[in-house]
């Protein structure tokens, strides 16, 4: 089922989350035992993140350095596999510009539809030390929004390569929106012009970037609004889990902590999950109380905190 139509079908708040592969070299297990907890609060669809290949740099016993380039986190259509026909929940995988050709890109797409995944979210991806060299003959795309065309394309039934009888993928395509403001962008009127752009080019819905003061998301909803923005806008919420999380949130996500909450967590740094849980209750509680159709936790490694949440929400 497409994530609108879980939307559209709900007469209550939905709880969805967002999960990553675990690194190369690590068991399945890790990922399946988060599935596993999640699912006991029936969640409609579930995020897994896409990651691109990086170049890692090894010192040899002669003194020279020797790169070699892979993925940290390989995996996400084999996960969103396991996820969907093993368990029953939708899953939404995580489709990037950076680091992919548009040919990999329609390649994993078909994958995906034979898996019977019928979701994605069209996300550029952030740069890292790997400036992938497209071969001659091999395009790709530069920015979400012409991700998002191609993923249209497809669900009209037109690929890369002319196909005779070739048959439409039916794809509902998510995006993601920044609240704070991409930090590429100059401000935040051009920030929600290039989301309605994204938009305009097909998507079916927005997923926002963690945030932790409501009033921020409430101000986003209304300036995407004013632009013509009529597609679901979906609030993503993380909770605080320890006091480094303090420096290392706004250092990675570019997002903004409340004084208070920062406050809280500086005098009591040892209750910090404590402190993080009862914050994101009353940021639930308020979205709730707003009308929100669904709210997406960033579950990163540990779900139990957040399914306890969600349990005293439903």
């Amino acid at each position: 089922m497409h994530v609108t139509e879980h939307l559209a079908k709900a007469d209550r708040t939905l709880f969805s989350f967002e999960i990553i592969p675990p690194p190369r070299g690590k068991n399945v297990r890790e990922i399946i035992d988060i599935v596993e907890q999640v699912a006991r609060v029936n969640p409609p669809f579930i995020d897994v993140t896409s990651h691109m290949a990086e170049a890692v740099y090894d010192e040899q016993p002669d003194g020279s350095i020797q790169r070699r380039v892979r993925k940290k986190r390989p995996g996400t259509i084999s996960i969103c596999g396991i996820i969907q026909n093993r368990y029953g929940i939708d899953t939404v995988p995580h489709l990037l510009c950076t680091g992919f050709t548009r040919e990999e890109t329609e390649d994993a797409i078909i994958e995906l539809n034979f898996l019977g995944i019928h979701n994605v979210l069209a996300i550029r991806g952030d740069e890292t030390n790997y400036n992938k060299v497209i071969s001659q003959g091999r395009t790709r795309n530069v920015h979400a929004k012409d991700l998002v065309c191609q993923v249209k394309d497809l669900r009209r039934a037109k690929y890369l390569d002319t196909i005779a009888n070739s048959e439409p993928m039916d794809f509902c395509i998510g995006v993601g929106g920044y609240p704070e403001t991409h930090v590429e962008s100059p401000n935040s009127k051009t920030d929600v012009r290039y989301l309605k752009e994204k938009v305009d080019a097909g998507a079916d819905y927005i997923v926002t970037q963690m945030f932790f003061d409501n009033a921020v998301f409430h101000d986003f909803v209304r300036r995407c609004r004013e632009a013509g923005i009529t597609v679901p806008i979906i609030p993503g919420l993380k909770l605080i889990d320890n006091a480094r999380q303090l420096n290392s949130l706004p250092k990675h996500f570019h997002v903004t902590l409340p004084d208070e909450l920062v406050d809280e967590v500086l005098a009591a740094p040892d209750h910090a999950p404590e402190i993080g849980a009862d914050w994101g209750r009353r940021q639930v509680e308020d979205l709730i109380a707003a009308g929100v159709e669904c709210v997406h936790f960033y579950v990163m490694n540990d779900a139990g905190r957040v399914v306890d949440l969600v349990r005293k929400m439903v």
